[in-house]
């Protein structure tokens, strides 16, 4: 063969066809936790930091942009009736989590460094369909806790906005999993615990989805976690199925309680 198409490996020097012939038959590396290991760059932390970067833009220059995709736990419908949005417009649920408050450069920058500083080791421990699944269910896990908690706060036509529940989710399975580990956790504890007050004690910031978010990344990075090794691959698809149906009933009988569904 040429020295172009020469692969010096352990048993000596391979031929590039034979390379890529190993490469499509090798098993995939797992992590401890099953997750599939990707060499390279934490594509999906990436990806959610850039949608979010990009919504952030859209807000200072598309009119409308915020108010269109922030969750508000009623909205007024074309007859001025209260229409739940877990109904009427489900989608807000999520989209809140990838917009930030217009203008506020420093909560869209604390939330994307936090998720830069933790988001690259969930995805490798747990691969990437179980991080994005715990993403997206710790941001709905915010906005639920927000419908739990409107009644008693009187906050049925608050706005909520931010990555803060997503955030506080991964917060929780970094928790889980350090612990899982072997690792020490009182460093993230100590994190968590000081963001948990910031919430009641600073105004404008949403403490219940803060909650929401942490005790949705707890349950699911416990399953995650702790799924015996044989049974990894179906507690992945069975924990995101069972969380999300329990936060959909929650909502949907907090809304039933008060008559708006």
């Amino acid at each position: 063969m040429c020295p172009d198409c020469q692969r010096q490996a352990a048993v000596g020097v391979q031929c590039v066809d034979c390379v890529a012939e190993a490469s499509r038959t090798a098993r995939p590396v797992r992590t401890p936790l099953g997750g599939r290991r990707h060499e390279g760059r934490p594509v999906v932390t990436f990806t959610i930091i850039g949608l979010c970067v990009v919504s952030f833009v859209l807000q200072q220059v598309v009119p409308g942009w915020t108010t269109r995709w922030l969750f508000v736990p009623v909205l007024p419908d074309a007859f001025g009736l209260p229409v739940a949005t877990l109904v009427a417009e489900p989608w807000r649920f999520l989209s809140a989590a990838f917009l930030h408050s217009p203008g506020g450069v420093v909560h869209l920058a604390v939330n994307m460094l936090a998720l830069w500083m933790i988001g690259p080791y969930l995805e490798q421990a747990l691969g990437r369909a179980r991080f994005v699944t715990l993403y997206l269910l710790s941001a709905l896990g915010g906005s639920v806790a927000v419908v739990l908690l409107a009644d008693a706060l009187d906050a049925w036509h608050v706005g909520v906005l931010g990555a803060s529940g997503a955030i506080f989710g991964l917060f929780g399975a970094v928790l889980v999993v350090m612990r899982r580990l072997g690792g020490d956790v009182r460093g993230i504890l100590v994190v968590i615990g000081l963001n948990v007050v910031v919430g009641f004690v600073v105004s404008g910031i949403s403490w219940p989805a803060h909650l929401g978010g942490l005790f949705t990344g707890l349950a699911l990075g416990a399953a995650y976690a702790y799924a015996p090794a044989a049974r990894r691959r179906q507690v992945a698809v069975l924990a995101p199925v069972v969380v999300a149906s329990v936060l959909v009933g929650a909502a949907w009988l907090a809304y039933s309680a008060v008559g708006l569904v």
